[in-house]
Parts: structure tokens; C-alpha cells; sequence
């Protein structure tokens, strides 16, 4: 029978490749996806360049930059404790290439460096700025990589590229993927230590370490990912667990489960000291200002940290920040404090409807595909600690805090190709563009985008404030469009953000600083001052007609 079955095979089979090779694909089918995966995180590219090109600094991003510059050129840890080093030394590699003037001399806080940096030292802000972003758009780049690679695992190649599609085309993931900002490091690097840990499940000697690697990476950029290390300790045994071979003992397999989870921790630990010793060998920690106490369970579990001092510094920092009475603004309304349903308010209104739809199809699919069932502790368990964590916070500025749930859910949504049914490829196809379609038409604005639901990001401003919509980014439009529309005319602005109005060449006056019937001729006021203002503001803008608005986060009034 053999012999005949050799005798009679087709001539193709009968070529030389090894046994159990696979037959060679067509060339259009072998570079396909490649070329695919180019395609969307090419465009995505050029997105975040062109979005870092033509914004102004933000709120955060002076803190990060001249923090930066002062441990390449300080190499000592003083400013911005409340973040551990990791992501602003990303930064720190832009800085070192766009090669600043730092003025060494310099005493004041962290808000004054980044200025003092940017627009007193003698530095060129726009190209300073570029290139201290530069390196955070390539690690979000990477990040899709992941998310391609994980889905592919999960979902296949078309679940890759579905995958990778919502990641590419998330607005939210592209405007702080383009700033130089710790949100989207910090999120990349935990979805790379889950996705570790997933492979893990096969290769725990090898992929354990590296899960160690990125967690710590993640723990290194911000603090908030600490919620995230329990879980992924616990997954890290669970990986090793099911590593196991059939005939071993279960107390054995708990003891290497256990010694696997050490591993993955000692390692993020040891990433961790890493990025303290990277920028002083010595760990010499001077804070600018005085460290308050924490007394109680946080600061029991601040002194059980094995990290530096500096890092269990910032925490305290990070808690004291919790309880400021910080403004929210959601549908309109100022309060003071937080909402526990402010988050999930806000992906609501800032996630493109498609994208909603494919997280939803994508979590019931992981849940009631059989095969997918093991992976919902990886995907949706993180997830939703993460989002809990954030809940719970007193500062609700944007969805920022949450973007680790677009990489995170992009992977669910893949996984909806698993579904054998006629019309799941055709039905994911399709919200997939109407995505990018969502996503394409807010550009280059992608910081204020809404959903078509709230009305796009023209309407954004009137729901939610601050990151979500105005974060300083337009002060050079705003110069661009003076001198275009109204040049000559009397300007008093209320702009909130970190950058400096007179170096565009804005000549304005503070309104709220004069009687309100001497203010005559342009009002020009950040949406976010416009959603929390009271008193003479409230009062000026009342009386004035609105006209114009710059980047939807900023509007212009005449009076």
C-alpha cells in the first residue's frame, strides 16, 4: 500500500524538502501580511509624526523633557519623583540627539525646568520637542507588533491583522503614542509581559525572564502599573502550571509554578534598580521639596517596596496627590473629586463606535470559544484590574489612565475571527473600517476625538476637558490662526498649558486680572477653562459671542 501510494502521488509532492515541511505559498500569499502589517503601522506612523510635528508642549511633557536633560546631564535623580526613570530616559534619547543647551545653574520645580528648558536656555522648543518624542512614537510602533503578534497566536493571521487594525487606528493610542508621555510605555510594557506570560505556557525557562524584564520595565515607567503585579505574578505560576509535563507530581508542579513566579519577579525587581542606577551609579536621592508621610496600610506597604528610596518616595508623593481635592468636568458638569464612573464615561465617548463593538464580540468570544478560554485570565483579567485601579483614583483628567484597554482589547477583537460563521470575517471587516474611517477623518486633531455618537470632536469640549480635549497642545495653531484672521486686534487669552504664548507671538493679556468692561476685542480662552469657568471668566465669556474655535481646544470670542 505504501509503495502505491509513492508510486501514485502527484509529481509536486515528490520534490526533496524535509518531512513535515510545509508546501512553499504562493508569493503573494507569503508577503501579504507583511506588507499588511507595514501598511497600518506605516500610516499610523505617519499620524504620530505629523501630530508631533505640529503640536505645541502639553501640560506634562516640559516635566518629562527637562527632567530628562537633567539626568543626562545632572545624572542625579531630584525632579518629578512621583515617576519612576525608565520612560523619561526613553525620552532622554530624543533629548540626547537634539542636543539642548541645559543651563546647570538652574533652581526652581519641575513645571519652571521644563519651561526654563524649553524657552530660556537658548533651545529651538519645536525641534527640542520633536525629538524628545520621537522615541515614544517608535515604542508605540513596537507595541502594535505585539499586538499583532498576540492575536496572531490567539486568532490566526487574520485576527492579527484585526487586531493590529484597532490598534493602528486607535485615536487614543495615536495622540499619547505621539506625545513624550509615560501613558503609552507604560501600558505597552505590561500588554509585552502578558503577552510573555502567555508564551510562557510553553517555554517558561525562556520567556518567564523576559516577562520579568517588561513588567519591571512597566514598573519603572509608572507607578500605576504596581496594580498590575499581582496578576501577572499569579499568571506567571499559572503559565508554569500548565508547562507541565503529564506524569509530573502536582506538588512539584506547584513548587516550579511558585519558583517560576519568584523568577518573573526577581527579574522586574532587578529592572527596576536598573533604571535608578542607569541615571546616578551612586542612587544619591535629593528631593527638590519635602516628601510627605503616608502613615497607615499605604505606608506599610510603601516601606515593604524592594526599591529604591527614591521610587517608595514618589509613591508617597502619588498618595498625597489622591488626596487633593482635584475639578472633574463629565457631560457638562464641574464637580470636585471623582467619579468611580468617569473612566468608562469617558472610552464611552472617545472610542470610535466600531471599536466598541469589536471589544464587546471579542470579550463574549474568549469567553465562549472553548479553545480561547485559557487566555481570558491573560487578556481580560489584567484588564479589568488595571480599569478598577484607575476607577478608584482621585484625578479623572482623560482617558489617558486607561489606554492600556484599547492594546489590551485590540487582542480580544482579533479573536472574533475564530468564529466559524459566513458572516463574522465580513461583519469584523467592516467595523474595522468604519474604525479607520473615524479615525482617518479626526486627523490631525486626534487628542479631542469623540465618536460619532457625541457628536465628533467639534463637540468633545462640551463633555469632558483637560487630556481628553485641551492639554496646551494648540498654542501654535492659535498663533498661526492671530496672524492669518485678526491680526492687529486686541487679545486676552486664558490659555491652559505649559507652553509660552510670546515665544508664537501672541501678544495677550490676562482678563481676569482688569475689570470686565475693559476687556474689548478678542477672548481668547482653553476649552478646559471655558468647561470649569466661574466668577469673571464665566461672567466674560456670557457676555461674548463665540466666532472661532483652533484644534477643537481652544475657542475664540468677540467682545
Amino acid at each position: 500500500m505504501m509503495a502505491l501510494e509513492q508510486h501514485t502521488a502527484p509529481a509536486p509532492e515528490t520534490h526533496s524538502e524535509p518531512p513535515g515541511a510545509r508546501p512553499s505559498r504562493p508569493p503573494v500569499g507569503r508577503w501579504l501580511v507583511p506588507l499588511l502589517v507595514v501598511l497600518l503601522l506605516g500610516q499610523m506612523a505617519v499620524a504620530m509624526v505629523t501630530t508631533a510635528v505640529r503640536q505645541t508642549p502639553t501640560i506634562d511633557e516640559p516635566v518629562y523633557v527637562g527632567t530628562a536633560a537633567e539626568y543626562l546631564h545632572e545624572h542625579r535623580v531630584v525632579h518629578n519623583p512621583e515617576h519612576p526613570p525608565l520612560g523619561k530616559l526613553v525620552v532622554a534619547v530624543g533629548v540626547a540627539l537634539a542636543d539642548p543647551q541645559v543651563d546647570s545653574s538652574f533652581t526652581g520645580d519641575q513645571g519652571r525646568l521644563g519651561r526654563h528648558l524649553l524657552y530660556e536656555s537658548g533651545n529651538d522648543p519645536w525641534r527640542l520637542m520633536l525629538f524628545a518624542r520621537l522615541p515614544v512614537i517608535a515604542l508605540t510602533l513596537a507595541f502594535g507588533l505585539v499586538v499583532f503578534a498576540f492575536a496572531r497566536e490567539l486568532a490566526g493571521s487574520a485576527g492579527g491583522l484585526a487586531a493590529l487594525g484597532l490598534y493602528a487606528f486607535s485615536p487614543d493610542v495615536i495622540a499619547h503614542g505621539s506625545l513624550a508621555t509615560l501613558d503609552v510605555p507604560a501600558a505597552g510594557f505590561v500588554l509585552t509581559a502578558v503577552w510573555l506570560l502567555w508564551r510562557a505556557r510553553r517555554r517558561p525557562r525562556l520567556h518567564l525572564p523576559l516577562a520579568g524584564v517588561a513588567l519591571g520595565a512597566a514598573l519603572a515607567t509608572k507607578m500605576s502599573t504596581l496594580a498590575a503585579l499581582p496578576v501577572l505574578v499569579a499568571l506567571a505560576g499559572l503559565s508554569v502550571w500548565c508547562a507541565r509535563e503529564p506524569s509530573e507530581s502536582r506538588r512539584r508542579a506547584l513548587g516550579r509554578a511558585a519558583a517560576g513566579a519568584a523568577v518573573m519577579t526577581l527579574a522586574a525587581v532587578a529592572v527596576v534598580w536598573v533604571s535608578y542606577l542607569a541615571v546616578d551609579p551612586r542612587l544619591r536621592w535629593a528631593p527638590e521639596q519635602p516628601v510627605p508621610a503616608v502613615h497607615g496600610l499605604r505606608g506599610l506597604a510603601v516601606d515593604l517596596l524592594p526599591f529604591p528610596e527614591a521610587y517608595r518616595d514618589g509613591m508617597r508623593f502619588q498618595f498625597d496627590f489622591e488626596e487633593y481635592p482635584w475639578e472633574g468636568f463629565l457631560f457638562g458638569r464641574l464637580y470636585t473629586g471623582s467619579l468611580w464612573y468617569y473612566l468608562p464615561a469617558a472610552l464611552l465617548v472617545k472610542t470610535p463606535l466600531g471599536m466598541l463593538a469589536l471589544w464587546a464580540a471579542g470579550t463574549v468570544t474568549l469567553v465562549a470559544v472553548r479553545r480561547l478560554r485559557p487566555a481570558v485570565p491573560y487578556l481580560l483579567v489584567p484588564t479589568a484590574v488595571l480599569l478598577g485601579a484607575a476607577m478608584l483614583g482621585s484625578r479623572d483628567f482623560g482617558t489617558r489612565y486607561a489606554v492600556f484597554v484599547p492594546m489590551f482589547l485590540a487582542v480580544a477583537a482579533g479573536c472574533v475571527l475564530t468564529v466559524r460563521r459566513r458572516w463574522a470575517p465580513v461583519a469584523a471587516g467592516a467595523l474595522v473600517l468604519f474604525v479607520a474611517v473615524s479615525s482617518l477623518r479626526t486627523f490631525p486633531y486626534y487628542l479631542p476625538y469623540s465618536n460619532e455618537a457625541f457628536g465628533g470632536p467639534a463637540k468633545t469640549h462640551l463633555r469632558l476637558h483637560d487630556s481628553n480635549v485641551d492639554w496646551g497642545q494648540d498654542l501654535g495653531r492659535l498663533a498661526d490662526r492671530l496672524r492669518e484672521r485678526y491680526r492687529g486686534e486686541r487679545i486676552w487669552l486664558v490659555y491652559k498649558g505649559s507652553g509660552v504664548p510670546s515665544y508664537y507671538g501672541i501678544r495677550a493679556a490676562d482678563p481676569r486680572k482688569v475689570p470686565v468692561r475693559e476687556v474689548r476685542g478678542l477672548l481668547v480662552v482653553s476649552d478646559s477653562s471655558v468647561a470649569k469657568a466661574t466668577g469673571r471668566l464665566a461672567e466674560l465669556i456670557d457676555s461674548s459671542r463665540s466666532i472661532d474655535t483652533v484644534g477643537h481646544s481652544i475657542t475664540i470670542y468677540r467682545r
